[in-house]
């Protein structure tokens, strides 16, 4: 036979996309992109699967569960499950205590602070964000820690701390309202234990 041998030709791959660090990017993009346009609860882990081309296995492999891919497209650095565990752990004498010093310890540490600014700033501009953000913490910690409370109105107790945690943020870390912006944590900590005592214990 004359001539030059032809070289097999190389076959496109083709179906889902395979796992790696391009594909957990592709995921991210599609996350962000559901959650922005069916909101928390009606976005669905099969249809970013569908949106970044992969298996919706692969989904649960990388991230485990809806609230965890959302957490990790928005960067959002509070995972409202261990809220809800530092609440419910322990004597409700003492909730108030317990959740004031996880508050204050996630609020003291810069990189986790300036993530939660970063998404307080951006949700108080946007509607869009603060529809997104309502809806994840309505779903994974209002109504989850609502559920295990053994008092009347547990949402509004809840949704009233939360008001309580983003007024401070705000007035320490935003406005820098004195002597709050300046005072120690320990000052802050019973203080703020007493009213979210208050807020979900109190008969």
């Amino acid at each position: 036979m004359s001539g030059e041998e032809k070289q097999p030709v190389a076959k496109k791959r083709t179906g889902r996309r395979p796992g790696g660090e391009d594909t957990r990017g592709a995921v991210l993009a599609a996350a962000r992109a559901e959650f922005g346009a069916r909101g928390y609860q009606k976005a669905s882990m099969r249809a970013i699967a569908r949106a970044a081309g992969v298996d919706a296995a692969l989904l649960h492999h990388y991230f485990g569960s809806k609230d965890r891919l959302f957490m990790a497209a928005l960067e959002f650095p509070i995972d409202p499950r261990v809220v809800v565990e530092r609440v419910l752990a322990g004597d409700r004498a003492t909730v108030g205590e317990r959740v004031a010093a996880f508050v204050l310890g996630l609020w003291e540490q810069p990189a986790v602070r300036d993530r939660l600014l970063a998404l307080l700033r951006t949700a108080a501009a946007s509607e869009e964000v603060a529809a997104l953000v309502r809806g994840f913490m309505v779903t994974e910690l209002v109504d989850r820690l609502a559920a295990e409370l053994d008092v009347d109105q547990p949402e509004l107790r809840v949704e009233l701390v939360m008001s309580q945690i983003v007024g401070l943020a705000m007035a320490r870390y935003v406005i820098g309202a004195e002597p709050l912006a300046s005072a120690a944590p320990e000052e802050i900590l019973p203080l703020l234990g007493r009213t979210v005592q208050l807020y979900l214990a109190a008969p």
